[in-house]
């Protein structure tokens, strides 16, 4: 009974708060209604000069179907390859693309022409998609102008040209489109931001106003107080990430492929993992600007580190070892699996499995680092 009232008590103060309630509707309808169109990785916007020597058609048209792809926006068309190569230095282009003199006729007359494409790698990724991105127009031009002249190259004798023939598939997000991988690793940070920042400003908030002292005075025990943060908490998250499901189909039809019953099992492992590590650094702080620092590091670190934007296995191998001890990876693991690949619960067990352990060691640390004097 002293339960049930001491989260009565808790949901009345969340609701006497004129900001929180606003922040648990609010946040989550910003966040994936805007940052998955304002935060997108995706290389767009390719500054690109033009060095054409040939001034043919073939030429003015190989420009027109680089330009038409939406990745590349043509700063200018220069007479001469230093030219352009002082846009490059000056940072107004990152790639040059020179069409040598002969183009058309060459690869009219002789069967083949060239093109020379410099990139600017100051930024690698940058630099790296966007040639490949100029590479797959050149091809696709290569491939109109096939058909145009009646030329297939699969009834060419294998005798004469030696050909490896590649096929590429995509799968689980086959358009490769960012928002189906970047919306339910939101769903994640919202369910951190919600389920752990705001336990972790719960106690230390007391401590300041000074009803901590009233608790610690009563026969309470620290079970049931903590037990009290963090059951409201634990429900207030699974209402936010209803609600994300509903904002990802309403707005992006974006539905898991997964079963939904997995999604919220696999919450419910994490919340208490993350609510329990918020609490420990509540029960530890003195003020809530201290809670707040101290909460802002570990959050952090577990973003850069869980593989939002950077694939882990893309990290050294010293940073992928420090990824274990980070809950934040796994739910975002379990989150992309069940949403692109339809992910099973028993496919999940490493995932579980690990964020059980970070539940059980932060709610046994929550309560054993709470100091109940009496």
């Amino acid at each position: 009974m002293i339960l049930k009232y001491l989260i009565e008590k808790e949901f009345k103060q969340f609701k006497r708060n004129a900001f929180l309630p606003k922040l648990v509707v609010f946040m989550p309808c910003l966040m994936l209604l805007i940052l998955p169109w304002a935060a997108d990785l995706e290389t767009k916007n390719v500054n690109i000069s033009v060095v054409d020597n040939d001034h043919s058609v073939f030429s003015s048209r190989l420009v027109n179907k680089a330009l038409s792809s939406g990745y590349f926006n043509l700063v200018d068309v220069s007479s001469s390859y230093s030219q352009s190569m002082e846009s490059i230095e000056h940072g107004d282009a990152d790639i040059i693309l020179e069409i040598p003199r002969g183009f058309e006729y060459n690869f009219v007359k002789e069967k083949m022409s060239k093109l020379m494409i410099s990139v600017n790698t100051v930024n690698g990724t940058k630099g790296m998609i966007g040639s490949s991105y100029l590479s797959m127009s050149v091809k696709s031009f290569m491939e109109e102008l096939y058909a145009e002249m009646g030329i297939s190259v699969t009834n060419l004798p294998t005798t004469e040209i030696p050909v490896i023939q590649v096929e590429t598939r995509s799968r689980f997000n086959s358009g490769m489109a960012y928002k189906p991988f970047m919306i339910p690793a939101l769903m994640v940070m919202l369910i951190t931001l919600i389920a752990g920042f705001l336990p972790a400003l719960n106690i230390v908030s007391e401590k300041e106003i000074g009803t901590i002292e009233q608790i610690n005075v009563t026969p309470v025990k620290k079970l049931t107080f903590i037990l009290s943060k963090l059951i409201p908490y634990w429900i207030i998250g699974f209402v936010v990430l209803s609600l994300c499901f509903s904002i990802a189909f309403l707005v992006y039809g974006l539905v898991p492929h997964g079963s939904l019953w997995t999604l919220y099992v696999a919450s419910f492992v994490y919340v208490l993992a993350i609510s329990g590590f918020g609490l420990v650094i509540s029960n530890y702080s003195t003020a809530m600007q201290q809670a707040m620092f101290v909460m802002f590091f570990f959050l952090i670190i577990f973003m850069l580190m869980s593989g939002l934007f950077t694939p882990v296995r893309s990290m050294p191998d010293w940073a992928q070892k420090i990824t274990i001890f980070n809950p934040l990876k796994y739910f975002i693991e379990i989150m992309r699996s069940v949403y692109l690949k339809g992910s099973k619960l028993s496919e999940l067990s490493i995932q579980i499995g690990a964020l059980c352990c970070f539940a059980f060691i932060s709610n046994i640390w929550a309560i054993l680092s709470y100091k109940k004097s009496r």
